[in-house]
């Protein structure tokens, strides 16, 4: 439901009159804020979720699909000669930027977590690590596995589409799931404040009557229900948010050694979103409100 800047004057206006309508403490007012208070802070880490896989699902998408991997399996005396043919086709290949072999020290870096520091590298029978970069064109992958087991029969190419692939899926749909928890949310608030306007409603039914009865109009009735309970839920999305984005804050710092679990933190103008949660909370209760109180007044006699 739509709310224009004449609503929202009005809405933001005091009625000593009108508030009176409506129970300033009790079950309805600590029901409102609690369920705007919580369902704000979940709102916070779900929105966090969403645009820290959002940022997950990029850079596994732009880190790896430039990249491919050369695979050199020989046996001990041909290892070099086989790397460095590998190495001449890759030069030769249309879409390839450059290709360079890992060190020993890099592959002994790379198998570290595995394995332990002090792997024997040299010792070992472990295949050569061609490192490929890609152009902004690409190379024909297929194109160059039929060369490479043409003219380097050890060499094995490995593009990371079967890796990619599933991550940047996996990724994207950890980021619906953060978009579709939001409007679980709203939709939970929405249900929430529905009940305690419904509640402060019939609690309220002989005041109602009595202010029928010396002229009062139902839009009236009802614009003083909306109020209260529109600025409730913006008082106790404020403060979820304000401790949702707190409990953010105390979540450690993106790591690569951590990798998804230590980057759930809003980064750079990002922080504006849960600024949105309690404009959103208030408007969720001006609609749900204003639905509940027109309905019931209406079936009220």
């Amino acid at each position: 439901m739509k709310l224009d800047l004449t609503q929202v004057k009005t809405l933001l206006r005091s009625d000593g009159q009108a508030d009176r309508v409506v129970p300033p403490t009790g079950f309805t007012a600590w029901l409102t804020l609690f369920s705007a208070g919580v369902m704000a802070f979940l709102a916070v880490f779900a929105l966090a979720l969403s645009l820290a896989t959002g940022r997950l699902a990029d850079r596994w998408g732009d880190e790896l699909a430039r990249t491919a991997t050369v695979r050199i399996s020989a046996p001990e005396g041909q290892m070099a000669a086989q790397t460095a043919a590998a190495l001449r086709v890759l030069e030769t290949t249309a879409g390839v930027d450059r290709a360079r072999a890992l060190t020993d020290e890099e592959q002994a870096a790379l198998l570290a977590p595995w394995f332990g520091p002090g792997l024997p590298i040299s010792d070992l029978p472990i295949p050569r690590l061609i490192e490929v970069i890609e152009t902004s064109d690409g190379f024909d992958a297929e194109g160059l596995r039929l060369r490479l087991s043409a003219e380097v029969p050890g060499a094995m190419l490995d593009d990371h589409t079967r890796w990619r692939q599933p991550l940047v899926r996996a990724a994207s749909r950890l980021r619906l799931l953060g978009w579709v928890s939001l409007i679980l949310i709203g939709a939970a608030v929405g249900a929430m404040i529905t009940l305690a306007a419904n509640a402060a409603l019939a609690a309220n039914a002989q005041v109602i009557s009595v202010l029928r009865l010396v002229g009062a109009q139902d839009t009236y009735i009802a614009h003083a229900f909306v109020r209260r309970f529109t600025l409730r839920a913006l008082s106790g999305a404020c403060v979820g948010v304000v401790l949702g984005c707190g409990a953010i804050l105390l979540l450690p710092s993106a790591q690569i050694e951590g990798g998804f679990l230590t980057g759930l933190g809003f980064q750079g103008w990002h922080w504006v979103w849960p600024l949105i949660i309690p404009l959103l909370a208030a408007a969720v209760a001006f609609a749900a409100t204003r639905l509940a109180a027109q309905r019931t007044l209406k079936d009220m006699p």
